[in-house]
């Protein structure tokens, strides 16, 4: 089944509730979103249908992941996204399988951790009824540039070399609560170096199986979705997310996989 026909599935589920009531926590509070400017931007994947340099228009994008604690709000509220009733079609067996129980997290799930093992229906569906949705590939992108004072700082290497080395930490190690990081330009943190993060176009990201193809003139073969550049070879982190990303399916989870909200602005 696609995701537009689960998503269609989705909308008729008893009880749907994809708008929340208000103890969907702290997510819905608008101090908890920074607002970021937009505008030309180059992006490290080639558009089949864009020539040079993608807009972002102007949006707010949450300043840290969704926590444990706000998706246990929100799944007490809509409970069809307990994990002993949300549809396999929307998310695998692993989907919140770190959680002591279906609405108790337990000592392996602080409430101020990010949020993993959660399916991108799932988190679609916490962004909806928090009055958002999933920010795009190129909004996350644009908002990953940033550094701590500077809006795009991805052609230094010290950065670049600073961001590669978060990665390379095991990635079975225990998560931190979110928001430790220092905030970047726009006031945004954790978008490196905590988890791996949704976005709502993931599966238009393709990377092809054979390297030496990357950069091939040929876009038509990628349907219009954003196919990676391997110009960019020095943006290694890029890589590793649109790798990851383009490799997953909506229902699936993974211990390192989260995510945060975005809104459209006024």
């Amino acid at each position: 089944m696609n995701r537009s026909a689960v998503l269609a599935l989705l909308l008729v589920l008893p009880a749907a509730g994809l708008v929340a009531g208000s103890g969907a926590g702290s997510g819905a509070d608008s101090t908890a979103y920074a607002t970021l400017p937009g505008g030309s931007f180059r992006s490290a994947l080639d558009y089949e249908d864009i020539a040079g340099n993608v807009k972002v228009a102007p949006f707010a994008l949450m300043k840290r992941p969704v926590t444990n604690g706000e998706f246990l709000a929100f799944v007490k509220d809509n409970p069809q996204w307990r994990r002993d009733r949300a549809p396999s079609v929307m998310a695998e067996p692993r989907y919140l399988s770190h959680w002591a129980g279906p609405t108790e997290l337990g000592n392996a799930a602080s409430a101020a951790q990010p949020v993993v093992q959660v399916s991108w229906f799932a988190a679609a569906a916490y962004c909806e009824a928090q009055g958002a949705r999933l920010p795009t590939w190129n909004e996350w992108e644009f908002a990953a540039a940033a550094d701590e004072t500077r809006r795009d700082a991805r052609n230094d290497p010290v950065w670049r070399e600073r961001i590669l080395a978060w990665y390379s930490r095991p990635s079975d190690t225990v998560l931190p609560r979110a928001g430790l990081q220092t905030p970047n330009a726009y006031g945004v943190q954790d978008l490196h170096g905590l988890v791996w993060e949704w976005t709502d176009d993931f599966s238009s990201l393709l990377v092809d199986a054979d390297n030496r193809n990357q950069g091939d003139p040929d876009n038509a073969r990628f349907c219009g979705a954003g196919a990676l550049s391997m110009d960019d070879r020095d943006n290694y982190a890029v890589l590793m997310r649109v790798a990851m990303l383009s490799s997953l399916n909506a229902p699936d989870t993974t211990a390192n996989l989260g995510f945060r909200c975005a809104r459209d602005l006024p």
